[in-house]
């Protein structure tokens, strides 16, 4: 009996034993399950799979979770790329993280975005405070572009210097005025004053140049220039239109009510302003016909240096058998002997409108260019100070056009964007919520 035993023992074969506790009380066997010796293949199998199950329901099967929950949020619509297979082990640590930084960054990016746009304006006196300010960029910026020749606020773009380009347009429109006076001076020479001496001949002393004379003259020179002014000026505004509405557009582009009114009211204004510049253009170049005077100096300067060349002229006119052309300064050489059939007195009265003429044309020409340039100052400094506040606060205040009441409404484009902006972060916010938590659990794991 006793060896039976002691095989029994020796071989393991019993897979529960009996343990007696050695007390005054009865003894009462406790039993204990101890692993079997000897297991069966299956029962080998499941022992041997136990710690890679637990493995992936610890640390695989959460990430796989992960993953699914932020697939069903559809972060992917905002740019997050998730991985198509989950690598396991130390690979793990670099795929998450980049999520993480991903989800980060465009929530950070989408959360700037969204502070950045306006405010909706809940009263009229928040809607009038935000006009005010629209309007109050716009003449500070208009007053760096046109007045003070500063352009920080577009640094790359040429074409809002403004100071730069009008002085280029200014210029461009001197130097074809110049060109548009100029003629052959040398064809024909006084045959023109002639004919108007014929025409102005009148009763009275005979030694006196008729200011009739010198008028006619004076008409028809300046209507051979006076379109180029009226272009000048409307080239001008169309390009001031230009820069306005786009300083315009650019300081009330959140407020769509605002730029609507804002637009039209800006299109009325320099349409009347255009109107009104090209209307005192024409009062300038029609006052050039109608009045003889300078207190330039240069006038009796020019005229005298001019007119000193009567004698030479004269003296070759006289010579019928010697010369028959003469070279005068500032003219060139001309040919005289057209000129000896008219009596002396009347090429004496043609030569003296002739000079009178060419030296007060110069001071048209640059009288003329002088105006423009200031008519051009005056009207920008009104425009900015007076004309586009006022105009555009008429307009806004138009009953019909809506008023505040109407300016306060955000347009659809930027009532989309805050209402696409508000969903992404939200997403977003949700998305790093299960992302954190699932790596938060991933490194107790790891610990």
């Amino acid at each position: 009996m006793g060896k039976s035993c002691k095989k029994s023992g020796s071989s393991n074969d019993t897979t529960t034993r009996s343990l007696v506790t050695s007390s005054s009380i009865d003894p009462k066997p406790l039993a204990v399950q101890i692993p079997n010796p000897n297991p069966t293949k299956q029962e080998e199998e499941t022992a041997n799979h136990a710690p890679i199950v637990s493995s992936y329901n610890e640390r695989i099967r959460p990430l796989l979770d992960a993953v699914d929950d932020l697939r069903r949020l559809n972060i992917m619509k905002e740019g997050i790329q998730l991985p198509t297979i989950v690598v396991v082990g130390d690979h793990i640590a670099r795929n998450m993280p980049e999520i993480v930084k991903q989800i980060n960054d465009k929530l950070n990016a989408s959360v700037l975005e969204f502070n950045n746009m306006p405010k909706v304006m809940s009263s009229p006196a928040e809607a009038m405070t935000t006009f005010m300010r629209v309007i109050g960029l716009t003449k500070d910026s208009l007053r760096k572009l046109f007045l003070r020749g500063e352009f920080e606020e577009y640094p790359d773009d040429k074409s809002m210097h403004s100071t730069a380009r009008l002085a280029e347009m200014l210029n461009r429109f001197s130097d074809k005025l110049q060109k548009c006076a100029e003629q052959d001076l040398t064809k024909d020479f006084l045959a023109e004053e002639l004919g108007i001496l014929e025409e102005s001949k009148s009763i009275g002393l005979p030694n006196f140049l008729p200011r009739n004379a010198f008028l006619v003259v004076l008409q028809k020179e300046v209507d051979s220039v006076s379109k180029l002014p009226v272009e000048f000026i409307e080239n001008v505004w169309d390009y001031i239109e230009e820069i306005v509405l786009t300083v315009l557009m650019r300081h009330s582009d959140n407020y769509y009510h605002l730029q609507m009114s804002a637009r039209r009211a800006a299109n009325n204004f320099i349409t009347r302003l255009k109107e009104q510049s090209i209307n005192r253009v024409m009062e300038i170049v029609e006052m050039e016909k109608y009045v003889d005077y300078t207190c330039n100096p240069e006038y009796m300067t020019e005229w005298t240096k001019l007119f000193t060349q009567q004698e030479i002229f004269f003296q070759v006119l006289g010579e019928t058998q010697k010369y028959s052309q003469v070279d005068l300064d500032g003219f060139g050489i001309i040919k005289v002997n057209y000129l000896r059939k008219y009596t002396t007195q009347v090429v004496h009265q043609a030569f003296d409108l002739k000079m009178r003429m060419t030296a007060y044309w110069k001071i048209v020409l640059r009288r003329i260019v002088d105006n423009m340039a200031l008519h051009l100052q005056f009207s920008l400094q009104n425009l900015v100070d007076k004309e586009m506040e006022a105009t555009i606060v008429n307009e806004l205040m138009d009953p019909h056009c809506g008023g505040l009441e109407r300016m306060m409404a955000e347009s659809p484009a930027v009532a989309g964007k805050r209402e696409k902006l508000s969903r992404s972060i939200n997403l977003l916010r949700k998305s790093k919520a299960v992302v954190a938590k699932i790596m938060d659990n991933f490194h107790v794991s790891n610990d």
